[in-house]
């Protein structure tokens, strides 16, 4: 399958590394963005979640964002 996302992840976050090595195995692409070096990153993802930092954040080519998703719901958001 085949989409470009954006993951907003951290170092030491185990469900990014989760979703990461998902993401690989399916073939989505993406590009990962470090909130812990990237402020406005960071700004992004506390406005998209009503102020929390919540990681992974995956940010869809329509513009929607879901905080944790799972496999699945990348998938799904990429098909429709």
């Amino acid at each position: 399958m085949m989409g470009t996302v954006t993951m907003y992840s951290t170092t030491w976050c185990g469900y990014c590394r989760r979703l990461k090595g998902q993401m690989d195995r399916e073939g989505i692409l993406y590009t990962e963005i470090n909130i812990e070096h990237d402020p406005e990153s960071a700004a992004f993802v506390e406005k998209v979640n009503n102020g929390n930092q919540l990681v992974p954040t995956v940010l869809f080519p329509d513009g929607s964002a879901l905080p944790n998703p799972s496999l699945a719901q990348v998938k799904e958001k990429l098909t429709v």
